[in-house]
């Protein structure tokens, strides 16, 4: 997993992959292990979901509803002080 600390909280890189017809994006850190996923449940309407180890490196995130998929990706962003990759040939996100 790549994370640094900065401080008491972790700096993490997440790879975002679209999956299941476009309404859900799996999250993984960049050796692959699942961090969780984001689900579309409506326009407007997208949550963060995460689990394994990212439940606790995200702990405290807000989950959502948020207006689209970039605002969750930058939410994600903002708690882990790390960046969301788009997987290499994803770009359709």
């Amino acid at each position: 997993m790549f994370a640094r600390r900065t401080d008491s909280r972790f700096t993490m890189d997440v790879i975002v992959t679209p999956a299941e017809g476009g309404t859900v994006w799996q999250l993984t850190d960049l050796l692959g292990r699942s961090m969780g996923r984001i689900t579309a449940s409506a326009p407007r309407q997208f949550m963060i979901h995460p689990e394994g180890h990212a439940s606790e490196t995200m702990a405290g995130i807000q989950q959502g509803p948020h207006a689209s998929l970039d605002a969750a990706l930058a939410e994600i962003e903002r708690h882990t002080r790390g960046v969301c990759r788009r997987n290499p040939g994803e770009d359709q996100l």
